[in-house]
C-alpha cells in the first residue's frame, strides 16, 4: 500500500465529475478554454510558490482538482461532435425532406427482427463537406450482401429520429445513441443504395476484414454457427451472431463476462504472450526493451481485431501500463494502474464513463484486488488442486459482490448459481482461448486439422450444454428485483465500510459501517415513501390496450390479452420494476374508471358514447372507433382526449386536427409516449 499514490486517484475524481457535468450541462468550448487557462496559470504559480517556500501549498491542491473538473468538461465537449461547424445537425436542412448522403459504414451492430443496422460516418450532404454519425436500418428482405465496413455508399432519403422511449422505465434507446454522437437514422432498402469508389482503408476496415476472413476459413474448415458465434465473442470481441436462446443461457447462468473480452481474457493473453516471448531474454535488451514493446503491440492489437469495447481497451491499457512498467523495473501498484488506464481512456472517449460494460469491469477488478484476498485467508486448502478451486471461489464472490449492487441496478436479476458455473468455466477458460488461438492461426494458414476442428467443436458445445444446464434451475435465479440509483450507491457505501471494518476493527470504522447501514434503511423508507402514490396509465401497446391503475405498491392492470402474454411483456414488467410493484392483479377492459375526481370513458371499435348520468373528463379512444369527434366533443365537452397505439394511425392524425380545431388537449401515444394521469 506504500506505492499507492492517492492524488492520482483524487485528479480522476475530479475528471470524472467533470464529464458528469459536461454531458448534462453542455457547456460551449469557449467557456470552458479561458476559465481553464487561468486555473492553469495559477497551478504553475501556486506550483513554484510551495516548491521555493518548501510547503505545500492549499491553492496549488484546489487549482489541481479545478484544473482537472475542467479537463473533464473539455474532453466532453471535444467528443460531442455537434459543437464542431462541419456537423450535419448544423447545416439548415429540412428533416422531413430527402437529402443526398454519402457515407462510411463504421461497425455492424446486432440486427433486429426486421432490419441489419449499421453505424456509419457521413462525407457528405447534398454534395457538400459533413461530418456525423447515423444509424442505418437496412430492410432484411432486401438484403443481397452484407454492407461491409470501411465501404462508401449513396443514398437519397430522409433523416427520422431515433424512437424516444413510450411507456414509463422503459431503455432509453434514444438518449443512448445521442450520447454515442448518433442523432438520427436513416431506414433504407439494398436496391436504394449505391457503393462508390474507396481508395481508403481504415484500421478498423482491416480488424473487420481480418475478422471476416477468419470466419470465412472457420466456416470453410467445418465450424457450425452456435459454435462459430462463441468463436467470435471469446476471441474476436465480436458478439453479434450469438442467438438469443444461448445468450439468455449465459446471462441466467451469471457467465456473462465470458462472452465479452475483458480483463479475464487479455491477463490470459498477456500471460501466453509473456510465455511465447521468453526465448527473448537470451538476447541484448530483448527481456527489458524488445518483449515489452511487443507485447504492448501485440496486446493493441488484439483490441483493434476486437472491436476496441470499453472492457477490452481498460484491460489492455491496463496491462501495456504493467508491461511497460516491468521494462523500467519499477514496482506497481494494481490501484494505481487502474486509475491511469481510466483517466486515459476517459481523456479520449469520456462516454465510456456511462457505458455499463466500463462500470463494471472496474468494479469487478477493484472488489478482486480489495475483497479476494481476505476472503482467501479465511481457509487454508491442504492441497494443490483445493487451493486452485478455493482460489478461483474467492476470486468469484469477490467479483459478484463488487458487480451486484450495479447489476441489480440494470438487469435487476441476480444469478445464484453463478459460483458453481464459474468454478467450471474459468480453470478452463486459458485452454479454450489458448486452443482458440491456434485454430484461427491453423486456420488462416490453411493448414488446419480436421481432429482438431472437431475437438475444439465438442469443447465449445460442451461449454453451451453445461451453461444451458446451469440456467434451467430457475428457482436460483432472481428476477424483477427493483433497485434505483440510491439503492446503488448506498450499497457500495455499505461494502467500503464494511471491508475497512474488516481491515481496521476499529470503534470509528464500526461507527462509518453502522452509519452506512442507517443510511441504506433511510433510501429503503424513501422508496416506499415515494412509491406510496396513484396513477392511472394508459400504456403505449401495439395494436391493443393496456391500462394500469396504480395504489401504493399494489398495481391492477385492465387488458383482453392472455395470462402469459401479459406476464412476459416487457413494458408491464419495467413498469413493476420500476414503480417497485409488489402486487398485480389482472381484470377486462370497462367502459368507466374513475381515478380520484376524474371521470375516464373508454370508446371502443362500435364507437358508443351516448352518456346521460355523467360528464366524462378525459376520454380514451381504442381500436380506431368510427365516431365523428367534432360532434363528442360538442356533446361530452371532455378535459382532454386519449388515443392509444391500438388505433390506426390515419384515424389518430385526424383527431388530432379535430382537436387542435377545438382547442381541446390531444394526447397520442405514438407521438408522446404513454399518458399517466396522477
Amino acid at each position: 500500500m506504500k506505492l499507492l499514490n492517492f492524488a492520482v486517484i483524487k485528479l480522476t475524481i475530479c475528471q470524472i465529475c467533470g464529464i458528469i457535468i459536461g454531458f448534462y450541462l453542455s457547456i460551449p468550448l469557449k467557456a470552458i478554454l479561458i476559465p481553464l487557462s487561468l486555473f492553469l496559470l495559477s497551478l504553475i504559480v501556486s506550483y513554484f510558490y510551495s516548491k521555493t517556500h518548501k510547503k505545500s501549498s492549499i491553492l496549488f491542491t484546489g487549482f489541481a482538482f479545478a484544473v482537472f473538473i475542467l479537463i473533464g468538461i473539455l474532453s466532453t465537449t471535444l467528443y460531442d461532435e455537434t459543437n464542431r461547424p462541419l456537423h450535419y445537425v448544423n447545416s439548415n436542412i429540412e428533416y422531413t425532406n430527402y437529402q443526398d448522403f454519402s457515407f462510411r459504414i463504421k461497425k455492424r451492430l446486432k440486427s433486429d427482427n426486421y432490419n441489419h443496422k449499421y453505424i456509419s460516418e457521413i462525407e457528405s450532404l447534398n454534395a457538400k463537406k459533413a461530418i456525423g454519425q447515423i444509424l442505418i436500418n437496412l430492410d432484411k428482405e432486401s438484403l443481397q450482401n452484407e454492407l461491409t465496413v470501411d465501404n462508401l455508399y449513396f443514398t437519397n432519403t430522409k433523416l427520422s429520429e431515433v424512437v424516444k422511449p413510450k411507456n414509463p422505465f422503459q431503455f432509453d434507446y434514444y438518449n443512448y445513441l445521442k450520447q454515442r454522437n448518433v442523432n438520427h437514422q436513416i431506414y433504407i432498402k439494398q436496391n436504394e443504395l449505391m457503393l462508390l469508389k474507396n481508395d481508403s482503408k481504415s484500421i478498423v476496415g482491416f480488424a473487420d476484414a481480418f475478422r471476416n476472413n477468419v470466419n470465412f476459413k472457420l466456416k470453410k474448415n467445418g465450424f457450425k454457427p452456435d459454435a462459430l458465434a462463441i468463436i467470435n465473442a471469446l476471441l474476436l470481441g465480436q458478439r453479434q451472431d450469438i442467438s438469443p436462446e444461448i445468450y439468455n443461457n449465459y446471462v441466467n447462468a451469471g457467465t456473462i463476462h465470458i462472452l465479452a473480452v475483458s480483463g479475464l481474457h487479455v491477463g490470459i493473453i498477456f500471460l501466453i504472450l509473456t510465455q511465447i516471448l521468453k526465448p527473448l531474454h537470451r538476447i541484448k535488451h530483448g527481456k527489458h526493451i524488445i518483449k515489452p514493446i511487443l507485447i504492448v503491440l501485440l496486446l493493441w492489437s488484439f483490441a483493434f481485431i476486437a472491436g476496441l469495447s470499453p472492457s477490452v481497451t481498460r484491460a489492455v491499457t491496463m496491462f501495456s501500463i504493467i508491461a511497460i512498467a516491468q521494462h523500467l523495473r519499477r514496482p506497481t501498484n494494481i490501484y494505481n494502474t487502474l486509475t491511469i488506464s481510466a483517466f486515459l481512456m476517459l481523456l479520449f472517449k469520456p462516454i465510456y464513463l456511462f457505458d455499463v460494460g466500463f462500470q463494471m469491469s472496474y468494479l469487478a477488478v477493484l472488489a478482486i484486488v480489495s475483497i479476494q484476498p481476505l476472503l482467501y485467508n479465511l481457509w487454508k486448502a491442504p492441497n494443490l488442486v483445493l487451493n486452485k478451486f478455493w482460489e478461483i471461489f474467492t476470486v468469484t464472490v469477490a467479483a459478484q459482490i463488487g458487480v451486484a449492487p450495479i447489476g441489480l441496478f440494470y438487469f435487476h436479476q441476480f444469478p445464484g448459481l453463478f459460483f458453481v458455473s464459474n468454478l467450471v468455466i474459468i480453470p478452463f477458460l486459458g485452454l479454450i482461448l489458448g486452443l482458440g488461438i491456434l485454430v484461427i492461426a491453423l486456420a488462416l494458414l490453411n493448414i488446419l486439422p480436421s481432429v482438431l476442428v472437431t475437438v475444439f467443436s465438442f469443447i465449445i458445445n460442451t461449454l453451451n450444454a453445461f451453461i444451458a444446464w446451469v440456467a434451467q434451475f430457475e428457482d436460483f435465479l432472481l428476477r424483477d428485483i427493483s433497485f434505483s440509483i440510491y439503492h446503488v450507491f448506498s450499497s457500495y457505501l455499505i461494502i467500503i465500510t464494511g471491508l475497512y471494518l474488516w481491515k481496521r476493527r476499529t470503534l470509528k470504522s464500526l461507527h462509518y459501517s453502522l452509519m452506512s447501514l442507517l443510511l441504506f434503511s433511510c433510501v429503503l423508507l424513501y422508496t416506499k415513501h415515494k412509491n406510496t402514490s396513484e396513477e392511472f396509465i394508459v400504456f403505449n401497446k401495439n395494436r391493443t390496450t393496456v391500462l394500469a391503475k396504480k395504489t401504493n405498491q399494489s398495481l391492477m392492470l385492465y387488458h383482453d390479452l392472455d395470462s402469459l402474454t401479459i406476464k412476459e411483456d416487457k413494458t408491464i414488467k419495467n413498469y413493476q420494476i420500476g414503480s417497485f410493484i409488489k402486487a398485480t392483479s389482472n381484470d377486462s377492459l370497462m367502459t368507466v374508471y374513475t381515478h380520484k375526481d376524474k371521470l375516464i370513458l373508454i370508446i371502443d371499435s362500435l364507437g358508443i358514447y351516448d352518456v346521460n348520468s355523467f360528464k366524462p373528463n378525459l376520454v380514451i379512444l381504442r381500436n380506431s372507433p368510427k365516431i365523428n369527434l367534432d360532434r363528442l366533443i360538442d356533446s361530452l365537452k371532455p378535459e382532454q382526449i386519449i388515443a392509444d397505439a391500438s388505433n390506426y394511425k390515419s384515424y389518430v392524425n385526424r383527431w388530432k386536427l379535430t382537436c387542435a380545431y377545438k382547442k381541446i388537449p390531444f394526447h397520442s401515444t405514438y407521438e408522446k409516449g404513454a399518458f399517466i394521469l396522477k
